[in-house]
């Protein structure tokens, strides 16, 4: 079900998500713009599910699938899949792009929080 937040674990969302889970949130967002094709994006998942666990309460990680989801992927201006942007108080602070080791994703993360 797209939406419906697990706790420890990536949302799905959509572009009529994108306001209100990502600029409206009061919790830092990491978005991972990504494509079932993408072989690096599914690559990159299950870092982003275990930053999912690790930051669980302290940052929300959300995924946009690019092809069933084109305007918020052209808002942002992507490019290039898998880009991860992280957003803080409505704002992009970060951004990403093909898929780091989980170390230096969380550190770009705590620079954040």
């Amino acid at each position: 079900m797209k939406g419906a937040a697990i706790v420890g674990q990536p949302t799905a969302i959509t572009d009529d998500q994108f306001e209100s889970e990502v600029i409206n949130s009061s919790t830092p967002v990491l978005v991972d713009f990504w494509a079932e094709w993408c072989g690096p994006c599914k690559a990159v998942a299950p870092t982003l599910v275990e930053l999912a666990g690790d930051y669980d309460g302290r940052l929300k990680v959300v995924k946009v699938d690019v092809d069933e989801n084109r305007e918020a992927a052209t808002r942002f201006g992507i490019r290039s899949i898998p880009s991860l942007l992280i957003f803080k108080d409505g704002a992009e602070v970060d951004r990403i792009i093909g898929a780091l080791p989980k170390q230096q994703l969380a550190e770009k993360i705590d620079g954040h929080l």
